[in-house]
């Protein structure tokens, strides 16, 4: 692919016209976008990170790297980085990148909006993963020492840091990637490898707003980490994935309904105990569910949420569609008159993990009248 010249001379003049500005109202380029007059000590911990120096304006990195500069715009932003104008801030690295998303195109391995959407989806995962990072380990590894501020204890320990997570990172990351690689070519058609057929659960924690304001932000935040670990663990032990966590609220979702049935259960059962935590509720449906960069949308995710928001308290509501599959998997019986009738008479019947109890019907902003079923273990 070669530069697009006239688009890249507009561009260019554009952001130039933008750094001159940036220039003249007397802004740097530190950590979000300024010029190479920043902080000695930032701009060593950059280096160290991208392992290169700053060398390329976004016009010399585009060009150099054969794409025009519309495109490379769109890819550093899809990645969620900022406009720098025309600072000297990019370096091989940020070259090598644009080649290598320009080069997926041009062999018609992706086309140009997929490239963007990768970008993007890789930009979104890493900025926050990041951020936790930093926050985490500046927080509980720099206490300031004896003639050493924190500033200073950050070089040494990101050097020692840096190679060990890059390789955790990858072997997650391949990890992930052959698990998920794994549940899309056990689908049953083309169809259904796209559109899906999955169990969709959110955990909400009830209360949460007023908590807001009675709790110190401290106090808040440690509450909302140890939820959204409590719920991930589970979450990942009994073979469901969480796909996000909103603070208040986690969403899940499984293969089949009685591994979300499990991790419902299990939620309301474990934080039950915690007395820390507010009370939850719990939803989930089962039914056909589009997936885009590793989060889930349709109906079947917006009647989860609907049942969440109408459940009882430290209660598991499930739609009738999720109530079936349990039934037809053996998860729970088709009736439970049927089990007491069979008892009554001193016949056997199927030993099941669930029962379900039918509530009344009711309408459901957008999505009509439903059927939620109070979903509970089965004892004996």
């Amino acid at each position: 692919m070669t530069a697009d010249e006239g688009g890249t001379s507009r561009a260019g003049k554009a952001m130039g016209e933008e750094s001159a500005a940036r220039e003249a109202a007397g802004q740097d380029f530190g950590d979000d976008g300024g010029e190479e007059a920043g902080d000695p000590l930032a701009l060593r911990l950059e280096s160290l990170i991208l392992g290169a120096e700053r060398r390329y304006t976004p016009f010399q990195a585009a060009r150099a790297a054969g794409v025009s500069m519309d495109l490379a715009a769109r890819f550093w932003r899809a990645m969620g980085f900022a406009d720098i104008g025309q600072a000297r801030a990019l370096t091989e690295a940020d070259v090598l990148a644009l080649r290598r998303l320009a080069g997926l195109v041009e062999a018609g391995l992706l086309s140009e909006p997929m490239a963007v959407q990768v970008a993007r989806s890789t930009g979104q995962t890493t900025a926050r993963l990041a951020d936790w990072q930093i926050d985490s380990f500046l927080e509980g590894l720099t206490e300031p020492q004896e003639g050493m501020s924190r500033t200073e204890i950050t070089y040494p320990l990101v050097e020692l840091l840096l190679p060990e997570l890059e390789e955790f990172l990858i072997y997650v990351w391949r990890r992930q990637l052959a698990a998920a690689t794994g549940r899309v070519v056990q689908a049953a058609d083309d169809v259904e490898m796209v559109d899906r057929r999955l169990a969709v659960g959110f955990a909400d924690l009830v209360g949460f707003t007023r908590l807001t304001r009675r709790l110190e932000e401290e106090e808040l935040g440690e509450l909302v980490e140890a939820f959204e670990t409590t719920a991930a663990d589970l979450v990942a032990a009994h073979g469901g994935r969480l796909i996000k966590t909103l603070g208040d609220e986690v969403l899940f979702a499984a293969d089949d309904a009685g591994t979300a049935a499990e991790i419902g259960l299990r939620l309301i059962e474990t934080l039950t105990h915690d007395e820390t935590m507010p009370e939850l509720r719990v939803g989930i449906a089962f039914g056909t569910v589009t997936t885009r960069m590793g989060d889930v949308f349709g109906t079947t995710v917006n009647l989860a949420s609907r049942l969440t928001s109408i459940a009882p308290k430290d209660a598991v509501l499930v739609d009738g569609a999720l109530a079936e599959e349990l039934a037809r998997s053996g998860d729970a019986p088709k009736s439970e008159a049927e089990v007491t009738a069979a008892e009554q008479a001193g016949e056997e019947h199927g030993t099941y993990r669930f029962a379900l109890q039918p509530m009344w019907q009711r309408p459901v902003r957008g999505l009509g009248v439903v059927e939620p079923w109070l979903l509970t273990r089965r004892n004996g």
